[in-house]
């Protein structure tokens, strides 16, 4: 695969592919009807995949477009965790041999469990080094090729199958295709390929304050970065310092504006999805429920909500489940 080739845009064509290939593999997970304020909106529980999060999507479509010459030479790729799975996952699947580029405060269970499914883990510091550099310093070591968390045009088809499995689910009972679909935030792949899947559909990218350069690229029109010094935050999975240009040329055209969430409405966006969903959320996972729980996201219309994903430490959530009691 050429780097011509990786420069393409991301098409729905490609997200329907995905959606093809995905659906013979995996089953669709839950759409869950709930109430907030008098209406009833649907929240896509992609935390109940195999790896805890949709990343497993595009890492799936991604390394099943690859030759067989590029499996035999492996992948490299770079995540805080889920992403990470999502890659180990379709790697070890395919008979791949993968390295992911993880952060050296990345969450205890993310590493093991990338781990586990095979794949080797070379860790960095992330506010001193350069990820990027290393991973592809590693790829091109070893010959292997390069799968980025979201600036990739498999990656962002694959993500966006999330959409078409929402509009199919609503289909089968009797709803109308969603108008809105909320979704969590880091680099925008997944909110560039909802957009993609489901071009009739308001898409709004939710990020953490501080964390917002998706939010500020759409307000500007051009790409921000995080800048120096970001806050601390419990969404490791969503701490992207600067989008990228495939993605931000879907969201510029299709996204009107993001939303922000602070670090107390993202601990009880957790708390109401263990008490109401009965269903376990990291802190990044829970960014886009927040902002509907918080009403910054409107909800008229038929509303679906990503929550994604499920990794999260079990300390961590003890102590935020804890704090509502």
């Amino acid at each position: 695969m050429t780097e011509s080739t990786l420069d393409r845009p991301p098409t729905r064509k490609g997200v329907l592919e995905a959606a093809h290939k995905i659906a013979q593999i995996l089953p669709p997970t839950p759409l869950l009807p709930f109430d907030v304020g008098g209406q009833t909106v649907y929240a896509k529980a992609e935390c109940l995949q195999p790896m805890g999060a949709f990343k497993i999507r595009g890492g799936w479509h991604r390394l099943t477009a690859l030759s067989q010459d590029e499996r035999t030479r492996g992948v490299v790729a770079v995540s805080s965790g889920n992403h990470a799975q999502g890659v180990a996952w379709a790697a070890r699947e395919l008979g791949v041999a993968a390295t992911i580029v993880m952060p050296s405060d990345a969450p205890a269970i993310k590493l093991n469990r990338t781990r586990e499914l095979g794949a080797d883990v070379v860790t960095y510091d992330r506010m001193t080094e350069n990820r990027e550099a290393i991973a592809k310093g590693l790829a091109a070591e070893k010959g292997a090729a390069y799968v980025h968390a979201f600036a990739d045009p498999w990656v962002i088809e694959g993500q966006g199958s999330a959409g078409i499995e929402i509009m199919a689910q609503l289909e089968a009972i009797g709803r109308p295709a969603p108008t809105r679909i909320v979704a969590c935030c880091g680099g925008g792949g997944l909110s560039a390929g909802l957009a993609l899947a489901c071009p009739d559909a308001e898409v709004v990218p939710v990020e953490p304050e501080g964390w917002d350069d998706v939010c500020r690229s759409i307000e500007s029109g051009e790409i921000q970065s995080v800048g120096p010094n970001p806050p601390r935050t419990a969404c490791d999975a969503l701490q992207t310092l600067q989008t990228s240009p495939i993605n931000f040329a879907v969201l510029k055209a299709r996204c009107s504006y993001g939303l922000r969430v602070s670090e107390d409405e993202v601990r009880q966006a957790q708390r109401f999805a263990f008490e109401h969903l009965r269903l376990v959320l990291e802190p990044g996972g829970a960014v886009a429920l927040a902002a509907v729980l918080t009403g910054k996201a409107r909800v008229d219309g038929t509303t679906a909500i990503l929550l994604s994903g499920g990794n999260v430490d079990p300390a961590q959530f003890r102590d935020t489940v804890l704090a509502g009691i």
